[in-house]
């Protein structure tokens, strides 16, 4: 019944009828448990937890009426009949699904996925004994000038060269990717001529030539300074994708525990984006003398695939809640790191993690910053209320009528102004001052039918004429990775004239 009115996909149905045929003693609440972790799974969670679904709704925030109405049997009930079934197992057994003492079912893979991460995790909650931390007090006064103790940035720099894993986090304008080139530049001054071997990677293409285009421009500083010049040439100024990283090739990834990556120093950018078998994987990968750096905003841009590592992790410490032997060689180091909240949970992973909550986009206090904040809180009103207020940002609801004369209102006076230029540098810069961001790809509010308005509103009021296709000033988003000309999935090109080809109409990223 789920199945046929789409409440499970035919993923989960044909899984849960496979493993059915191999089990020695099947049941309705084995079919009904393969089910429901498989569309777990779909729906991004790495596990089923029967205790939460047990006499109840088996997935209680399905979007299906029918597939919530489907209710569990009772928790002893149902673990009694996976137990016996002959295919589900303790951890460290070999059956295809496993069920921890917590009531939390996995399928086997991604069970060992998450024990893969830990292990690589707890081998890299260590501090790091080969520090200099004279040498380090002298480099960060340098590379911090007239900068306050309990700066943020220059914190997370210390964690990252006394610690073997740092994992540090922020949101959009708090600097990750400058406090990482920092972060190098103290490690290759530390090495005091040896080579390191650093290497930068990021889930995507995209994040990938973003992190590389990040990082030159925060050590073009060093490579102007005679004195740190060498300094900047040891920071790499490339970076792939992990999948490029760890050798993915028809038969798999090359990389592994056997072979592993030929490196010092790891840095992924973008950790949100890193699903749990990417993460289980790249840390199997990555020797472990090897310093790792993850980057991310743990609020933003969940993996696509099942798991939220760098939350998971994130969430296993507070920042700053940092040890007793920690905060002594911070302080050693003139450092003063802030105390932490009074209910601050220290958590396995707190000595390895930084936060970074200064924007240099916006202030806290703006319209911006406070919506930021309430919707991170998840505190609807205070958003509401930002909205509200109309200052910088604002809230309209026009109808389905009304929404082609809004956006040409909107745009209109931005597309004339954008559009007066030949250059594409400046007709890029232009074009990256406004956006319209949609939630959904279909439907009266999706991408397909806003740009079509846009479009149409835009040929009415006589700026682009009907049935033009490519015409100047056209976007253009880029759908799939071209390595040969280093193009990748999400960047943005313009459609305009070249003057060196007779005006004719070609596309500039």
């Amino acid at each position: 019944r789920a199945r046929s009115v789409g409440a499970i996909r035919d993923l989960d149905y044909y899984l849960a009828r496979h493993l059915l045929a191999l089990a020695p003693h099947p049941s309705p609440e084995l079919a009904l448990a393969i089910a429901a972790v498989s569309r777990a799974n779909g729906d991004g969670d790495v596990c089923l937890d029967l205790a939460a679904s047990a006499a109840g709704p088996v997935l209680r925030d399905a979007p299906q009426p029918d597939w919530r109405g489907i209710a569990a049997p009772a928790l002893p009930e149902w673990v009694s009949a996976l137990r016996d079934s002959g295919i589900v197992g303790s951890p460290g057994a070999t059956q295809p699904l496993i069920l921890d003492a917590a009531g939390r079912l996995y399928l086997a893979k991604y069970f060992d996925f998450e024990q893969t991460i830990a292990a690589g995790l707890r081998q890299r909650l260590v501090d790091r004994d080969d520090v200099d931390l004279g040498h380090l007090a002298s480099l960060l006064a340098r590379h911090f000038p007239d900068t306050p103790a309990g700066d943020g940035q220059k914190l997370a720099c210390a964690l990252a060269v006394l610690r073997h894993l740092a994992v540090i986090s922020g949101g959009p304008g708090t600097g990750k990717t400058h406090t990482v080139a920092r972060i190098l530049a103290l490690l290759v001054e530390l090495a005091q001529g040896r080579r390191l071997r650093i290497r930068l990677a990021a889930p995507t293409g995209k994040a990938a030539a973003r992190l590389a285009e990040a990082i030159r421009l925060s050590v073009e500083t060093l490579r102007q300074d005679p004195a740190t010049a060498c300094v900047a040439a040891a920071i790499p100024a490339e970076a792939s994708t992990l999948h490029r990283l760890l050798g993915l090739g028809r038969g798999g990834f090359r990389r592994d525990g056997d072979d592993p990556l030929s490196l010092d120093v790891l840095v992924v950018d973008e950790t949100s984006m890193v699903d749990v078998p990417l993460m289980a994987r790249l840390l199997a990968a990555t020797p472990a003398d090897a310093r790792v750096i993850l980057l991310g905003d743990r609020d933003q841009l969940a993996s696509v695939e099942a798991g939220s590592a760098l939350g998971d992790i994130c969430n296993h410490g507070a920042p700053t809640a940092w040890g007793d032997d920690l905060l002594a060689r911070m302080r050693s180091l003139g450092l003063e790191p802030p105390s932490p909240a009074a209910n601050a949970r220290r958590g396995p992973m707190a000595d390895s993690l930084a936060r970074l909550t200064d924007s240099r986009r916006f202030s806290a206090t703006s319209a911006i910053g406070a919506l930021a904040g309430a919707t991170n809180a998840g505190d609807v009103a205070a958003a509401f209320e930002v909205l509200a207020a109309g200052d910088d940002v604002g809230w309209c609801t026009p109808s389905a009528d009304e929404v082609a004369t809004v956006l040409a209102v909107e745009v209109r006076d931005w597309l004339a102004a954008y559009r007066r230029t030949a250059d594409p540098v400046e007709a890029m810069q232009r074009l990256n001052r406004f956006r319209v961001l949609c939630a959904v790809r279909e439907g009266p509010w999706g991408v397909t039918a806003l740009n079509a308005q846009v479009e149409g509103a835009l040929a009415r009021l006589g700026v682009l004429a009907p049935g033009d296709g490519h015409y100047p000033g056209r976007p253009l988003l880029v759908t799939q990775n071209d390595y040969s000309v280093r193009l990748f999935n999400g960047d943005v090109g313009l459609v305009l004239p070249d003057p060196a080809a007779g005006g004719a109409l070609r596309a500039f990223f």
